[in-house]
C-alpha cells in the first residue's frame, strides 16, 4: 500500500512538472532582414549565370535557401518599386507611381493614411530598422522613414543624392550627419561602408527582440565608384574599359544636390569592385546572424529594385546584366522587372532548392502578414507565398500582375501565367498590344498578337481595369484617359 501510495504521487507530481500544450513556451518570431540591392540585373549573380565576376557570398546565400526564377520587381524604377513593396500594391493601386522630385532634398511623400509594412510590423511586435536609400518623402514630411514606421534609419532620405557615394552628409532618424572627410571634394568616407556598419550594429543590438530590419543599399546605382583599396584588384582586368566623363568637385556646372556622376575612366571595373562590395555586406549580415545563434529564427530575403541601369558610365550589355531577358531599367520588358529573389530561411526553408512560382513585390507584405498574423487594414494586390517557402502544397496563384511606367509616353505590361503583354506608347491612343508565350520565348522575340486574339482581349480588360486615378501621378493624356 505504501509503496502504491508513494508511485501515485510520483506520478502526480512527475504530470504537473510536464507543461501542457497551453502553457508550453510559443517560438519567438522569425526575425526578417530583406535586403534590396538598387539596379542589380537578373544576370549580375553568378548563382543566376553571370560569368565575368562571382559574387560567392550572395551564392552561398542561395544555395541555403531557395531561388526564384520569375519574381518581379514594383516597377522598372527606384520610389514606385519601394511604394508596391512597402504597400502590398501594384503600380496601379500603390500611392507613389513614378520619381517624383521635392527640391532641395527628398521624392513626392507616401501619405500616411495607406497601411505600410513596417507599421504593420511594429504592430506584430517588431523592432524596426531601415539603413541605406529611402525615396519616398523628403525629411519631415508624412513619409519620411521615421513617420513611416522605422524605430531606426540610417542613410539617404533622398533617392537622388544616394546616386552619389562621397555625400557630405547622411541621415540619423530626424538628424543630419555630416561628413567632413567628403568636403570639397574630398572622397575619404564611403557612404555605403557607413551604413554597412550601422546595419550590423541594429542586429547585433537587437540580437534578442523580434525585429524587422530594411536594408535598401543605394549599390550599384548609379556613380561608378569603390574605394581605392577594392579598386586595384580590379582594375585592368575587364578589358576593353569603358570611360565615363562625369563632373566631379570645382568643374564647371557640378552641383552637389543635382546628383552629378564623376569620372571614372575604368567603369567596368568600378561596376565589379561595387558588386564585390555588396557581395561582401552580404556575406558580413549572414555570418553575423549565423554567429549570434539566431540563423534558424531569422529569415533573410535578397533582391534587387529593377533591372539593370546605363547611366554614369554602366554597360550592362559587357556584363550579359539581363542574361537571357529584353530590356533595362525603365522598361517593362523582363530585362526591367524580372528580378533575383533568394530566401533562407533555416530549418524551415530546405536548402538548395528552387522556385518557378510567380510572384511579386507586392507579395512581401500578406507573405510577412501571413507569417506574424498582424493587422492590416486594406486588401493587398498580392498573395502569401509562405507555403512556397515551407514546400507546402496549398501555394495559391495570381490571377495576374500589372505595371504601369509614367514615363516615355506611357509603358504598360501584364502577366497572366505563361502570357505576358507588353503596351508602349499609351498616351499616344495608338500602341499595340505585344504578346509573348513566356515558357518558350523569355527573351520576348516573338509577338504573338496576331495569333491569339482571346488572350488579347483579356489583356485588354485587365488594362483597362487593374489601376485607379491618381491625381498627383495621372497616367494620362489628351488622346489617352484612364479609368
Amino acid at each position: 500500500m505504501r509503496f502504491l501510495l508513494l508511485l501515485s504521487v510520483i506520478s502526480i507530481l512527475s504530470s504537473c512538472s510536464k507543461p501542457t500544450q497551453e502553457t508550453a513556451t510559443e517560438p519567438s518570431k522569425p526575425n526578417i532582414i530583406y535586403i534590396l540591392a538598387d539596379d542589380l540585373g537578373y544576370g549580375d549573380l553568378s548563382i543566376y549565370g553571370q560569368s565575368k565576376m562571382s559574387t560567392p557570398n550572395i551564392d552561398r546565400l542561395a544555395k541555403q535557401g531557395m531561388l526564384f526564377t520569375q519574381h518581379y520587381s514594383g516597377s522598372t524604377v527606384c520610389a514606385p518599386s519601394r511604394s508596391s513593396l512597402m504597400s502590398g500594391l501594384h503600380t496601379g493601386h500603390t500611392p507613389i507611381r513614378g520619381n517624383r522630385e521635392v527640391r532641395p532634398e527628398g521624392q513626392e511623400p507616401f501619405p500616411d493614411s495607406i497601411p505600410v509594412l513596417p507599421k504593420m510590423m511594429k504592430q506584430a511586435g517588431y523592432v524596426t530598422g531601415a539603413f541605406g536609400k529611402w525615396g519616398l518623402g523628403f525629411p519631415g514630411s508624412e513619409g519620411e522613414p521615421n513617420a513611416f514606421g522605422f524605430d531606426q534609419f540610417y542613410g539617404y532620405n533622398c533617392q537622388r543624392l544616394a546616386h552619389i557615394y562621397h555625400p557630405d552628409y547622411l541621415w540619423h532618424n530626424r538628424e543630419k550627419v555630416e561628413l567632413p572627410g567628403n568636403r570639397e571634394g574630398k572622397d575619404q568616407q564611403y557612404a555605403p561602408e557607413l551604413i554597412h556598419q550601422q546595419t550590423l550594429s541594429f542586429i547585433r543590438n537587437n540580437k534578442d527582440n523580434p525585429f524587422f530590419l530594411f536594408v535598401p543599399t543605394p549599390i550599384p546605382h548609379a556613380e561608378l565608384i569603390a574605394p581605392d583599396s577594392v579598386m586595384e584588384r580590379y582594375t585592368g582586368k575587364f578589358l576593353p574599359e569603358k570611360s565615363f566623363n562625369g563632373k566631379d568637385y570645382g568643374d564647371p556646372g557640378y552641383d552637389f544636390f543635382r546628383g552629378p556622376y564623376g569620372d571614372q575612366e575604368n567603369a567596368h571595373a568600378a561596376f565589379v569592385a561595387m558588386v564585390s562590395i555588396l557581395d561582401r555586406h552580404v556575406g558580413e549580415i549572414v555570418d553575423l546572424v549565423d554567429s549570434l545563434g539566431i540563423a534558424e529564427n531569422t529569415i533573410i530575403m535578397f533582391t534587387s529594385d529593377n533591372g539593370p541601369h546605363l547611366e554614369g558610365g554602366a554597360d550592362p550589355d559587357y556584363f550579359d546584366s539581363n542574361g537571357p531577358l529584353q530590356g533595362y531599367k525603365r522598361d517593362l520588358y523582363e530585362g526591367g522587372i524580372r528580378v533575383p529573389f533568394i530566401v533562407r530561411w533555416p530549418g524551415t526553408v530546405e536548402a538548395g532548392t528552387q522556385s518557378d512560382h510567380i510572384s511579386a513585390f507586392w507579395d512581401i507584405v500578406p507573405t510577412l502578414q501571413d507569417l506574424t498574423q498582424a493587422p492590416y487594414d486594406i486588401n493587398p494586390d498580392g498573395i502569401s507565398f509562405l507555403p512556397t517557402l515551407k514546400g507546402e502544397p496549398t501555394q495559391k496563384k495570381h490571377d495576374y500582375l500589372y505595371w504601369e511606367f509614367h514615363e516615355r509616353g506611357g509603358r504598360q505590361a501584364v502577366r497572366m501565367g505563361k502570357w505576358k503583354a507588353v503596351k508602349y506608347e499609351v498616351f499616344s491612343g495608338k500602341s499595340e498590344i505585344e504578346l509573348y508565350d513566356l515558357s518558350v520565348d523569355i527573351g520576348e522575340e516573338n509577338n504573338l498578337a496576331g495569333q491569339y486574339p482571346q488572350i488579347i482581349e483579356q489583356v485588354k480588360t485587365i488594362l483597362d481595369t487593374a489601376r485607379t486615378h491618381n491625381p498627383i501621378f495621372k497616367f494620362a493624356s489628351e488622346t489617352y484617359v484612364a479609368n
